[in-house]
């Protein structure tokens, strides 16, 4: 099967999520900035979860170039991942409304780290249905930065019980590390094209 109409659809879900996201941040009543102040932590909150899907979509976008043909196993656990990519702008809200509960983060936490694990399930897959020569292996190697990840994340969950800005700066550390571009699988392709 083409990879195609998973692309587009993953396109789409994502392009909707976001637009989603947006609808939450309500207009304050009142036309000073000091009526801004209130929607603070949502955008906040916002901001971030907006950074977590542009890395998803950019990473997305990378690994499927490496893809030159879609399983059955593959399009369910991208479907797996976009599920909970889809819990994105509840978790967000929720958060962001709550001023940062320990709840509320500790959930955010939660999404965030079985985003990261399907992502590695859709990783995975794509690398056993291509082989162990393949592109997204050889791009990939020990993959430091995706087995990092989950372990940061797990750090923000529990830190939340302990006091919410260690989550905070777990969440965005994991953000830090993959907004520094990860020129891997372009600098494979390149290589491959070259050969």
């Amino acid at each position: 099967m083409k990879k195609g109409r998973l692309e587009a659809f993953t396109d789409g879900v994502l392009a909707i999520i976001i637009t989603i996201m947006v609808l939450e941040l309500k207009v304050p009543h009142g036309g000073t900035f000091e009526d801004l102040t209130p929607l603070l932590p949502i955008f906040g909150s916002y901001i971030l979860s907006f950074i977590y899907l542009a890395i998803y979509w950019n990473n997305h976008h990378h690994m499927m170039q490496t893809v030159k043909h879609v399983t059955g196993p593959i399009l369910w656990a991208n479907m797996h991942l976009l599920f909970w990519l889809s819990l994105v702008p509840f978790v967000t809200g929720w958060m962001g409304e709550n001023h940062f509960t320990t709840a509320s983060v500790f959930l955010y936490g939660i999404v965030l780290l079985c985003a990261a694990l399907a992502y590695f399930i859709l990783q995975t897959l794509i690398i056993k249905s291509h082989g162990k020569d393949s592109i997204l292996a050889k791009a990939l190697g020990k993959d430091i930065k995706g087995k990092t990840s989950p372990v940061l994340y797990i750090l923000g969950i529990v830190g939340a019980f302990i006091n919410v800005w260690i989550s905070g700066f777990f969440f965005v550390l994991v953000a830090v590390i993959w907004l520094i571009p990860d020129r891997r699988i372009e600098k494979t392709l390149k290589e491959g094209a070259t050969h």
